[in-house]
């Protein structure tokens, strides 16, 4: 068994902090911004001098190959630069970085694979600055049309298109990820599981399926100091009502169900005015598509009317559970107990491109612990021990399965 140096990666770590750094100590480094294509610099600049060759797409995913000794594709590790505004300098580039790692750890060791590597680098996972997230995965997943994508645009009225031409990074549909032997993500948990169980490693079987919903509940404005209360329809109590009586029927439909109430909208929101109209939305998430639909089922059985006010709940999108290839997860598992490190076997709640990438390359992912559970805030931390430790397994579970591959074993997309 190999193992990284962890001063080594501690010290990439902050080099690509400073990409985008933030005076609270977090990183500010949106897609294509000139801090992401700084960040994109250094990391081909470092992968050249490991002898990788750089390939670039027509969605600007980088991906920096290591060739093997033998005829065959890939097995890839990696995940985004791209960062949240105010987000943490662990979220995605560890995923990177550490990949970056194990390739240092091999060639320090002078060990020359049959397998070539590839470490990937997704444009715009984090849809921070373009919608939707995961637009570059899920581009080249066929999840989403490149055309449609190319228009989106940021707060600024710049298109993803006018971003993609003037970062330098508009590269060849030709170069796309099309075919590997299999596809491995490390990021930090972004949740306090680990954590709260003192436990070393996520060993990621899948991404929670989850539905999203608008609420609009449609009354009448008027003067709030002159309209008894007898005689007001007022959308917002009733959205009071709602969220009270959803939080209490969703509460009993199934332990690990996890919903969140988020964004919510009131017209013409004047503190003297009796609102017209107000909206909000509700995510819920869990791995069983039968408890999803349960909670459809529930969401589409409110009142049409309640107090005068019409309620209409509209569903904004969702998406399937999505398990990961069982076998690399088991892989991932025994490199862990190799080492002697404490794993866990889990689900993500939050998405990655790992998710679409397994709809056509076997794929998992590894978590490493977060440290108060906080994640998309400058005060994400995960320790550097931790960071490490997920770098190990990662190279050992890579070596693993670049020895089953080179006798011919191969894993197929669940």
């Amino acid at each position: 068994m190999y193992k990284c140096n962890s001063s080594r990666l501690q010290e990439s770590i902050e080099q690509f902090s400073q990409f985008g750094a933030t005076a609270n100590g977090g990183v500010t480094r949106l897609t294509l911004s000139k801090e992401d294509v700084l960040a994109r610099d250094y990391f081909c600049e470092c992968c050249k001098a490991l002898g990788m060759e750089i390939a670039v797409d027509d969605m600007a995913n980088i991906y920096a190959i290591l060739p093997g000794k033998k005829d065959l594709p890939p097995i890839v590790m990696g995940s985004h630069l791209d960062s949240v505004e105010k987000g943490g300098k662990f979220d995605g580039v560890l995923g990177v970085l550490t990949a970056l790692e194990a390739i240092r750890t091999l060639k320090e060791n002078d060990i020359e694979l049959d397998i070539p590597l590839m470490i990937v680098n997704f444009t715009n996972e984090e849809g921070a600055r373009f919608d939707p997230a995961m637009m570059s995965s899920g581009v080249i997943s066929s999840k989403f049309n490149k055309d449609e994508m190319l228009q989106s645009v940021d707060k600024n009225e710049i298109t993803f298109k006018e971003a993609l031409l003037a970062s330098g990074y508009m590269g060849e549909k030709e170069n796309r990820l099309t075919e590997a032997l299999a596809y491995i993500e490390l990021h930090i948990e972004q949740g306090p599981v680990l954590e709260a169980k003192q436990l070393e490693i996520g060993v990621v079987e899948g991404v929670l399926g989850m539905v999203c919903y608008e609420m609009t509940i449609t009354g009448e404005s008027n003067h709030a100091g002159t309209t008894p209360m007898s005689m007001r329809k007022d959308p917002m109590s009733v959205a009071a009502n709602i969220i009270t009586s959803l939080h209490g029927q969703l509460s009993k439909v199934e332990e690990e169900l996890v919903y969140t109430f988020g964004r919510m909208n009131v017209f013409p929101n004047i503190h003297t005015v009796i609102p017209s109209k107000v909206t909000f939305t509700l995510d819920s998430r869990h791995q069983d598509p039968e408890v999803m639909r349960k909670v459809e089922e529930i969401l589409q059985g409110l009142p049409t009317v309640q107090n005068g006010c019409n309620i209409q709940p509209v569903k904004l999108w969702g998406r399937d559970t999505v398990f990961f290839d069982a076998t690399i997860c088991n892989e991932v598992e025994k490199s862990c107990q190799n080492f002697g490190y404490s794993s866990h076997r889990m689900f993500s709640g939050a998405g990655h491109d790992a998710q679409y990438i397994a709809s056509f390359i076997p794929s998992a992912m590894i978590f490493v612990p977060s440290i108060n559970g906080k994640s998309h805030c400058e005060e994400e931390k995960t320790t550097f021990e931790d960071c490490v430790k997920g770098a190990d397994v990662l190279l050992e579970t890579v070596l693993t399965l670049q020895t089953k591959f080179s006798i011919g074993e191969t894993y197929t997309v669940n």
